[in-house]
């Protein structure tokens, strides 16, 4: 592997979510990243594990925890890591016996990273959840949504991989620094309430300032502001405004033809429903793709809304190569970008066990893996262990 983390072991314990996704963010910066996957499938429906992206340049072993002697598999891999990522509920790793005091007492300087939706203490610590509900209680679900209608989930990228993945990968990464100078492992609790939380400081700024409104869909930020709202094509596309600045709003009107109407000024917040109004009527009258072409290059600060399918051939993000395809799977590809130890995608995700062989190998543990088959204590895929 290449990358800044080339030669940094994690041990991924098999998670939902947000555990696997900061897992696959560190193997794309180049760590040896290796999944732990259970001998029986998860809960929820799962599709072909070749294309699961958040498991791409891992390799995967399988472990049965409920055997006598699973835990040691798992420790003898944390004693030869320098970090480990789980994701259960607290007390869980405990029980199964590769919890943090065990980890660290086999490695004291491991960094222990630990992936919760409500952290490792608190009246709702053990409480069963997912993002839609931390993002409730944390206060940033409530502003996303039109004024008089109810919050608009926004899938689970605020909670999950916004406040969980990469709250969890910044802490790893600083514990990571620490145990190098001195080292001394930690864990780090990366509950997504509180990364949820601390993604709203801004609007808590704005708030003791005087700037924000309570109400949702009354802002500038939230769709209250017709300069910076999304609006209907004649195609049934969308447009996506910003144009926040006076001088960009002023390109927006020059580009809607709407140059010296007779309209409220940008801030009259009382004049707000005439403009949108306004402006809902003028891009109504083409499509998305007219009116890309119409602010294409421009400062108007508006861009086409593309679908999941359509953004790898945007021109723009083609030209970065912000997507790239692998194993015949088209896909982001890795950010942020380091000029000299650039992160890269590797292999493609593994069906669960499909290197059990070689990790144990490489890890130093061959010594140990025909006694660990034999017992049924690790399997060559899913369903050999017992």
């Amino acid at each position: 592997m290449s990358g800044p983390l080339a030669g940094v072991r994690v041990v991924e314990l098999a998670g939902i979510g947000p555990g696997p996704f900061a897992a696959m963010l560190l193997a794309d910066l180049g760590a040896d990243v290796v999944r732990v996957d259970r001998p029986e499938p998860g809960a929820l429906p799962a599709g072909d594990p070749g294309r699961n992206l958040l498991n791409r340049g891992k390799r995967s072993i399988v472990v049965d925890l409920k055997h006598p002697d699973g835990a040691e598999v798992v420790l003898a891999l944390a004693g030869r890591a320098a970090i480990l990522i789980e994701g259960w509920r607290p007390g869980v790793a405990e029980r199964l016996g590769v919890g943090p005091e065990a980890a660290l007492a086999r490695n004291p300087g491991l960094v222990y990273g630990r992936m919760t939706g409500w952290g490792q203490d608190g009246p709702l610590a053990r409480a069963a959840g997912h993002d839609i509900g931390y993002i409730a209680v944390a206060g940033a679900l409530h502003p996303i949504g039109r004024a008089g209608g109810p919050p608009q989930i926004p899938l689970n990228l605020v909670g999950d991989f916004g406040g969980g993945s990469l709250y969890l990968v910044v802490g790893i990464l600083a514990a990571l620094h620490v145990a190098g100078a001195t080292g001394r492992g930690q864990v780090v609790d990366a509950a997504i309430v509180d990364g949820a939380a601390h993604l709203t400081t801004p609007f808590a700024g704005m708030l003791a300032q005087g700037t924000w409104r309570p109400e949702r869909g009354r802002n500038l930020l939230d769709g209250g502001a017709p300069f910076y709202d999304v609006y209907a094509t004649a195609d049934g596309g969308h447009m996506a405004v910003g144009a926040l600045e006076p001088q960009f709003y002023a390109e927006l009107l020059r580009l809607l033809g709407l140059a010296g109407a007779d309209l409220p000024a940008q801030h009259d917040v009382a004049g707000w429903p005439v403009l949108r109004a306004r402006f809902a009527e003028v891009f109504a009258g083409r499509t998305r793709d007219e009116w890309t072409a119409v602010f294409d290059g421009t400062d108007a600060c508006v861009a086409p809304v593309l679908s999941l399918t359509e953004a790898p051939g945007h021109p723009h993000l083609a030209a970065r190569g912000a997507y790239e395809e692998h194993f015949g799977v088209r896909q982001p590809a890795v950010a942020p970008r380091l000029s000299g130890t650039p992160g890269r995608v590797g292999g493609p995700p593994p069906a669960p066990g499909a290197d059990t062989e070689p990790v144990l190998t490489d890890w130093g543990l061959g010594a140990h893996l025909p006694r660990w088959l034999d017992d049924g204590v690790v399997g060559r895929k899913q369903g050999a262990a017992h």
